[in-house]
């Protein structure tokens, strides 16, 4: 699935999440993120740390590529 806005990634990451029967605060743990990081991520807040974001898309096996 290609990805062209924060809400593509959101979605796919909440996706993963649900399909491993997890609660945001569970993968939030998983991930080492906080809870609140983890929620505005699902919710496709714009201006998140890249470096979080790419950790919990590692964590759920999102490959990221740029061309």
């Amino acid at each position: 699935m290609e990805v062209f806005t924060v809400k593509d990634l959101a979605k796919i990451i909440k996706q993963k999440r649900l399909s491993m029967g997890l609660t945001q605060s569970d993968a939030s743990a998983l991930c080492n993120v906080g809870v609140r990081f983890f929620s505005e991520l699902e919710n496709g807040k714009a201006t998140l740390q890249i470096d979080k974001v790419l950790k919990v898309a590692n964590f759920f096996g999102i490959k990221i590529i740029a061309e």
